[in-house]
């Protein structure tokens, strides 16, 4: 199981992003997949994730509204797009998966997850 995060970069407030989750090994629809991000000098947060199974997602507050996720079974990869962005977005972004079926509050939890992948950086300045 390998996870390779991509698509971050430099982009001014009000800009948006795409990172990409890329699987090898597995097929994602059957594993819970989330994202997750750390800013420099805080824990790492849950961002929004995928639940295996039922598809049912959960988001932090903070990206409501501004953050969505999409799968893309030709490709095997969970993509987060991200718009609206805010300097406190800015951090190494990561995605996260597990066989398991959390429960929904759980979801966003960093003991749920088995396999990460390496991060990619989120910079949003002007």
């Amino acid at each position: 199981v390998q996870l390779q995060a991509s698509g971050g970069g430099l982009v001014q407030p009000g800009g948006s992003l795409r990172l990409s989750c890329a699987a090898s090994g597995f097929t994602l629809n059957d594993y819970t997949i989330a994202w997750f991000r750390q800013a420099p000098g805080k824990e790492r947060e849950g961002v929004y994730c995928r639940r295996q199974r039922d598809g049912a997602t959960s988001s932090a507050d903070s990206v409501k509204g501004r953050f969505t996720i999409s799968r893309d079974n030709a490709k095997n990869t969970l993509d987060l797009q991200m718009n609206n962005l805010k300097p406190e977005d800015t951090a190494v972004y990561y995605c996260a998966a597990t066989r398991r079926r959390p429960i929904l509050s759980a979801c966003l939890s960093d003991p749920s997850y088995d396999y990460w992948g390496q991060g990619t950086q989120v910079t949003v300045s002007s």
